[in-house]
């Protein structure tokens, strides 16, 4: 009797033994299963049956929103290339003229803001995209004029900038952006019609500081500006092209997209150009090598067969960024001369070309 007793004993706890590892063996397979549903939710979605508890954790997981960095742009990642295809010259006039039914955004005249660079207020002229909101984060093109001009040369209500960007956005040929007439000249203004050209020249150069360091964060802080050299463009003629080259070499971490047209020569020095006068001096020593994070992400220079004086220059300058290895489109276009007809196509080709 007492054996049979033993017995039953030894077999009831083996018994519990056996309920107590299986609830062990249980348990452990559980957590296991949760972590690696968890785990390999962004790599293939494992054949298994979940528990509601499961899947309202792993709906947590894979539905939380991304957190975007404040004041950031949304960044289009496509394969557009804009060295793939020549620049067109021969364009339609009425590209440039106003059209019944067309919107050519809002354009802000005499916009204020000081610049500590020039110690000083200086103006600009903005053109806000059609369809603005305040509440995006909208690329800006920064365009330059010649010697002798100012912020209002190339952007007024009803120029041909104003009429080309808002029929080229009409028709899908421009992304959303801000364009900004720059004022070149950099100082006081009481003393500028007491200068002369050394004076005006050294003026001139400090924008290449203002763009960077004065418009562009008065921009942000007034405007639906996005941040990002890939979301920031600057161009130029004559003077200004080279002015626009300085400026983009100069900032090449914040400036991604660069024109100079029919620059003049005094980027770096160019050999036979005008020496021993103010449009000779250099800006730069020799032009800033880009690295591979800063390459300017589309590059034009473009000069006009009949311009009488930055031939040149411009070709020099394409031959030195050659040499560099950086790429760049450089268009020697019959026919041209040094003047707005010239500046209105380079533009059409630079806009159709950027941001996208």
């Amino acid at each position: 009797m007492m054996k049979k007793l033993i017995i039953l004993v030894l077999i009831s706890a083996l018994a519990a033994g056996m309920i107590a590892c299986h609830d062990n063996s249980s348990d452990t397979s559980y957590q296991k299963e949760t972590k690696s549903v968890v785990q390999t939710e962004y790599e293939t979605q494992p054949e298994m049956q979940t528990s509601a508890i499961q899947t309202e954790a792993l709906q947590e997981v894979t539905e939380a929103p991304v957190q975007k960095e404040t004041g950031q742009a949304d960044q289009k990642k496509t394969d557009f290339d804009p060295y793939s295809t020549d620049n067109v010259y021969d364009l339609n006039p009425a590209l440039f003229e106003r059209q019944d039914g067309t919107d050519y955004g809002t354009l802000l005249t005499d916009v204020t803001y000081f610049s500590t660079t020039a110690d000083d207020d200086k103006r600009v002229n903005i053109l806000l995209p059609p369809g603005y909101d305040e509440t995006g984060a909208y690329p800006v093109l920064y365009m330059i004029h010649g010697w002798g001009g100012d912020y209002t040369a190339h952007l007024y209500d009803g120029s041909y900038l104003h009429m080309l960007y808002g029929n080229m956005y009409r028709d899908g040929l421009a992304e959303p952006m801000i364009i900004v007439g720059v004022d070149m000249y950099t100082g006081k203004q009481a003393i500028k019609d007491d200068l002369d050209g050394y004076g005006l020249r050294a003026a001139y150069d400090k924008t290449v500081d203002d763009i960077a360091v004065d418009l562009m964060p008065f921009m942000r802080e007034h405007y639906a500006a996005a941040q990002g050299r890939e979301n920031t463009a600057v161009a130029g003629v004559s003077e200004g092209g080279a002015k626009s080259l300085c400026t983009g070499f100069q900032w090449l971490d914040k400036i991604g997209y660069i024109a100079g047209i029919a620059p003049d020569g005094n980027v770096i020095s160019v050999s036979g150009y005008y020496s021993d006068s103010y449009w000779s001096i250099p800006y730069f020593d020799v032009l800033p090598q880009p690295a591979q994070d800063t390459m300017p992400i589309y590059l034009y220079l473009a000069v006009g067969s009949e311009d009488p004086w930055n031939i040149h220059s411009t070709e020099y300058f394409s031959e030195v960024l050659e040499s560099m290895g950086v790429s760049h489109q450089y268009d020697y276009v019959e026919g041209f001369g040094h003047d707005s007809d010239f500046w209105r196509v380079c533009m059409y080709n630079f806009i159709g070309k950027i941001f996208k």
